[in-house]
């Protein structure tokens, strides 16, 4: 029965990896792989991560299985490090978190997790969103609506036109959330929006699910979870997905977890239930690796100090890369105003470019991005960052 299935299309993604690296252009350019390079162009390991393994290689004295819900000690350390030690005991009982085989994982169990609670439930997606979103959320039969959130033109959050769309959302609709660092387009929403966003879940009655994959590569660990918790403490019901992928750069480990708050103790004893049913259905047990890495590190205060300090030198070498791609682009002589790029965090920005632009960059320039124009900002280098203002310049030049 197989031959009556046929081929899909090639990720548009994934698929710049392999033509990428098949390019024979020495001034080549991958802006389009959603991972952190340094300045050599590689993704390496953390230094408290290689320590940890290590100690555990050492230490490790069974590979038997943790557990539907994994990690206990990675559970905890992931809740704290999210929502902080203060509101972590506020809730109490409230709250249940799970380990998941990544950000994906955590997001495939919130989904089935809602779709056991309100089948009829429908899931709001910013404009743009991450494209996985809609699959991994989809796959349990969700309805899907978007509400606006990105300006091209003004590089902005387009936040009335989004409060306006979700006014049509109805009691027990799922809103989806960006933690920080929004991916695709790198603009976030501030703190007073965050409140209105508050304010609306609780007036029409809207679970808020929140994606935080980049927690600690915007302004800093505590800041960049600054809108999570302020929902978390205010919300009676609140799932949270984390990813261990960027912060700790466990990316081919996948490692996550899930957090569910809700609205009193015995509801979340009934949800811790519910979900390790489906993720037993699902997984069976997560893979341990990656979650012992990161709790051998949260439990040692040598190496969180160790980890805490490598992060900031990504975010910084980040937001450095930021500040230096627009002053290039300045510098090449571009009247179009690319200040933006300075203001968003994270590793995404959209460059600005239409998806014809975006294949000639890549025909002709050997610079590697998605047809939407964005940029991972990661892929950027001292040696690079010249050839692409001048290589986009005499793009724009062009009409």
């Amino acid at each position: 029965m197989f031959e009556n299935l046929q081929a899909l299309p090639p990720d548009p993604i994934l698929a710049l990896t392999p033509a990428f690296r098949a390019d024979p252009n020495p001034r080549k350019i991958d802006l389009g792989a959603g991972v952190y390079k340094d300045e050599q162009g590689n993704t390496p390991v953390m230094r408290a991560v290689k320590q940890a393994e290590s100690e555990l290689l050492a230490g490790q004295r069974s590979k038997a299985y943790v557990g539907p819900a994994g990690d206990r000690g990675f559970n905890e350390a992931m809740a704290s490090l999210a929502f902080g030690d203060e509101l972590l005991a506020s809730l109490g009982e409230r709250r249940v978190s799970l380990q998941t085989p990544g950000g994906c994982g955590g997001l495939r169990l919130a989904a089935e997790f809602l779709a056991q609670a309100n089948p009829d439930a429908t899931v709001w997606l910013s404009d743009p969103t991450w494209p996985n979103h809609r699959p991994l959320l989809g796959a349990a039969r969700l309805g899907m609506e978007s509400y606006p959130y990105y300006d091209f033109g003004s590089h902005s959050v387009r936040f009335d036109a989004m409060l306006d769309r979700l006014s049509a959302a109805a009691a027990g609709d799922v809103l989806l959330l960006h933690g920080c660092c929004h991916n695709p387009c790198g603009a976030d929403l501030a703190a007073e929006q965050w409140r209105a966003v508050r304010d609306l879940a609780l007036d029409k009655g809207l679970v808020v699910l929140i994606d935080m994959a980049y927690q600690g590569l915007g302004d800093g660990l505590e800041r960049d979870v600054a809108g999570v918790r302020m929902l978390a403490e205010s919300l009676p019901e609140l799932l949270l997905v984390s990813s261990c992928s960027k912060n700790f750069g466990l990316y081919r480990e996948r490692t996550g977890a899930l957090s569910a708050i809700c609205a009193s103790a015995s509801v979340a004893k009934a949800a811790a239930s519910r979900l390790a049913a489906t993720a037993r259905a699902n997984w069976s047990m997560p893979p341990d690796h990656g979650a012992a890495v990161v709790r051998t590190i949260m439990e040692n205060p040598a190496l969180r100090a160790d980890w805490e300090t490598e992060l900031a030198e990504v975010r910084g070498r980040i937001n450095g890369l930021r500040t230096s791609l627009a002053q290039a682009l300045r510098e090449a002589g571009l009247s179009r105003d690319f200040g933006f790029i300075e203001r968003e965090k994270g590793m995404f920005s959209f460059l600005g470019v239409t998806p014809e632009q975006a294949e000639i960059l890549v025909s002709r320039y050997s610079i590697y991005l998605v047809k939407s124009g964005r940029i991972n900002i990661a892929g950027i280098n001292r040696a690079n960052i010249g050839y692409l203002a001048d290589s986009l310049a005499k793009l724009l030049a062009e009409g």
